[in-house]
């Protein structure tokens, strides 16, 4: 169990993930965590969830974050709206997700996100541009990679 709040557990689990910190991102979870990308598969447990995090952050993959707002309730519900971006190779796909996170004893019990397929899809063709246009990427705003959280 921590002592962050639970706002400063959620954004600390982010800059985890994206400075490739995934045992410390695993570590913030909680045993039964569940975790959805509403209209993907679930993923329950924290061995299952740690293997797809690894999975999503072998060389040439990887994830950061843009947190346009976050918030929480005093029961340890936080709400996150960012821009993601995944990494693979040189493609950089950006895209607006809505996140809600339940923290149970200091730790993250369950993590959905909902996102619109429409949005991901005007950033994979963004991206894949911007391949052949490096100006059509936009780095993110005050990314979550660059944040000085420190490791869990």
């Amino acid at each position: 169990m921590t002592s962050e709040k639970p706002t400063e557990l959620v954004r600390a689990f982010f800059t985890d993930l994206a400075q490739r910190r995934v045992d410390d991102a695993v570590d913030r979870v909680d045993d039964d965590i569940v975790y959805t990308n509403v209209s993907l598969a679930t993923v329950r447990g924290r061995q299952r969830f740690g293997t797809v995090m690894r999975t999503l952050n072998r060389d040439g993959t990887g994830f950061d974050a843009s947190i346009l707002a976050i918030s929480s309730d005093d029961v340890g519900v936080v709400l996150t709206e960012r821009i993601d971006e995944l990494k693979v190779g040189p493609l950089r796909v950006q895209f607006w997700v809505c996140g809600r996170h339940e923290i149970r004893e200091g730790r993250i019990a369950l993590w959905r996100d909902y996102f619109d397929f429409w949005n991901c899809t005007r950033g994979f063709v963004r991206a894949v541009l911007a391949l052949a246009i490096p100006r059509l990427h936009r780095p993110l705003v005050d990314p979550v990679s660059a944040s000085r959280v420190a490791a869990g």
